[in-house]
């Protein structure tokens, strides 16, 4: 990012939900860490050379502990030449803030705080700012408030810059990364990659491995708080409208997309092409904040094992019930408090190689006591060896149990966190809360949605072949985003794929809370699905944690489509 072309701000989002546990655990150990440790070594290579470019760096890399880091970075820039004014951000650490008791088992407690702190940090001359956790969107709000002088009250202005932090926070999935219809962009470069391939061959050099090494996006924010989003030139992927609603998508509920510093109204984003890799983002409405602050709290929830029993050939249901009836004869005595079994039939009849024959039982338990998952399941399931189906083989020998951790949230009154800009030349500044709304809002209206695709011959297919999807985690929540790239495409689905057809197609969200939220501008539909994920991704509750795959799962689902979209 820093050698590829003009840049004011170079941001780093490290902190995620399961991030902050294991720096909980980290400062468990050893009180002076609590940050990212890997955020100092690609620092290594880079502060220096963005000291020389007057880039200025942006991270919440401090994680639980910024000051710790800001000293680590000036260490650094001494020993390394670079000559830097560091600053941070503190004040979203609640976990053990006078008055509160989040109980004893909590590890973290923190406040998601919003960019004024940055802002403020940059304004008195800093070049290398660090935070705690803030919303990803406060990396780019931040910034963009200290360049073009907004103030809390520019709502439309600071919405877009959220709208483009948004945007920016997952860094390559908006420019190809993780992309449903990632198949195109290979198709148009697949030709020229391996000529180039042939052509270089002996000479080391990787040509054409560009295309498939998304390059990171850009965000070319304006004073109106409408920005471009837009990559480096000659770096891989791609950045269009459909790469750009994909993560709009990721990650959000409902119209509102609350924050710290606006209200960003996602139901009034508008994207238009701007030229090859640019697409601009306007129309952004923002309302007040929400007079409370989220408080993300981490702790660890009990001890896991799991055994995956391999199954191979005939009487696959036969030889899972006998591995389960074993088992759990074996744990009778002392049953781990959570007990799950899953079979995936990955098997396939007559095939050609052994592992396109086998299916995989998964034995989940969770427990208070390790050692109710610990030997107590190891041992039972290595003892089945010689006694159990036929072909009894696992795909790794059982552990000892590991923790799990689970994630919760709560709110506190945004006016008593303490947020702090401690600036370059140590002095503590108290940054005041934004204006919240004096009012709960008026509820959002229905969006309008486009008149029905006239009946005509359908075919069942796919719905991926016609839409797109995007999915990913909210504590124990999963939202799924699905949009389509032609007007006469929405018209269809916004019919097709209702809140009850969604659980019809994902069955394992049938008797979970489902929340379905149009956004005509983007022909998209967005569904959160409550519960789905347990106590978060720590808590590893399903076979995919984070759901980031249960869009794709979506979009193989096999359904009526009308001939004219296909």
């Amino acid at each position: 990012m820093l050698t590829g072309g003009p840049l004011d701000v170079l941001t780093g989002d490290y902190l995620a939900e399961l991030t902050l546990l294991i720096l909980g655990r980290d400062r468990l150990k050893d009180p002076s860490r609590g940050y990212a440790k890997t955020f100092l070594g690609q620092l290594e290579e880079g502060l220096g050379l963005a000291a020389d470019r007057g880039v200025k760096i942006v991270t919440n890399a401090g994680g639980l502990n910024p000051g710790g880091l800001a000293e680590a970075i000036r260490a650094l820039a001494r020993r390394v030449g670079a000559d830097v004014r560091v600053a941070h951000v503190e004040g979203d650490d609640l976990l053990r803030e006078p008055g509160r008791d989040w109980g004893p088992e909590v590890l973290t407690a923190n406040a998601y705080l919003g960019g004024a702190g940055i802002a403020a940090c940059l304004r008195a001359g800093a070049d290398v700012v660090v935070t705690g956790r803030v919303t990803d969107a406060a990396l780019v709000t931040g910034p963009a408030a200290a360049h073009f002088g907004w103030l809390a009250e520019d709502l439309d202005r600071l919405a877009g810059a959220v709208v483009a932090g948004h945007v920016l926070e997952c860094g390559t999935q908006a420019t190809g990364g993780n992309y449903s219809f990632f198949t195109e962009h290979l198709t148009e470069h697949l030709t020229e990659h391996f000529t180039q391939r042939f052509t270089d061959h002996g000479t080391g050099n990787p040509a054409g491995e560009g295309a498939f090494r998304p390059g990171f996006p850009i965000a070319e924010i304006h004073p109106d708080g409408s920005a471009v989003i837009t990559k480096h030139p000659g770096t891989g992927g791609a950045v269009t409208v459909g790469t750009v609603t994909a993560q709009l998508l990721y990650e959000t509920g409902g119209p509102r997309y609350l924050g710290p510093d606006v209200t960003a109204r996602l139901d009034t984003v508008r994207l238009t092409d701007d030229g090859p890799d640019r697409v601009r983002i306007s129309g952004v409405r923002g309302e007040a904040p929400p007079p409370t602050l989220k408080v993300g709290l981490t702790r660890v929830g009990g001890w896991r094992n799991e055994v995956v029993f391999v199954l191979t050939g005939l009487d696959i249901e036969a030889k899972a019930r006998l591995a389960r009836v074993q088992m759990e004869d074996a744990l009778a005595g002392r049953r781990p408090a959570e007990v799950r079994w899953t079979l995936a039939r990955t098997d396939h009849a007559d095939a050609d190689v052994q592992e396109e024959a086998s299916a995989f039982l998964r034995l989940a338990v969770r427990d208070p006591d390790p050692e109710a998952v610990g030997r107590a399941v190891s041992g039972a399931a290595v003892e089945l060896a010689l006694a159990g189906y036929p072909g009894f083989h696992l795909t790794a020998p059982p552990g000892p149990g590991s923790p799990y951790g689970v994630f919760a949230s709560a709110s506190v009154d945004a006016y008593a966190v303490r947020h702090t800009a401690v600036l370059p030349d140590g002095t503590r500044l108290r940054v005041p809360a934004a204006p919240v709304a004096a009012e709960e809002p008026d509820p959002v209206e229905p969006a309008a949605l486009p008149a029905p695709l006239p009946p005509g011959p359908v075919r069942r297919a796919p719905l991926g072949l016609v839409a797109g999807a995007r999915s990913g985690d909210k504590g124990g929540s999963a939202n799924v985003g699905v949009w389509v790239r032609s007007d006469a495409a929405w018209r269809w689905l916004a019919h097709e794929l209702t809140g009850s057809r969604f659980r019809q197609l994902l069955p394992e969200t049938a008797r979970l809370p489902v929340a379905r939220h149009a956004y005509p501008g983007l022909r998209a539909l967005n569904f959160t699905v409550e519960g789905l994920l347990g106590a978060g991704v720590a808590s590893q509750a399903r076979f995919d944690p984070q759901a980031k795959a249960l869009g794709e799962w979506l979009r193989s689902r096999h359904v009526d489509i009308p001939e004219v979209l296909l």
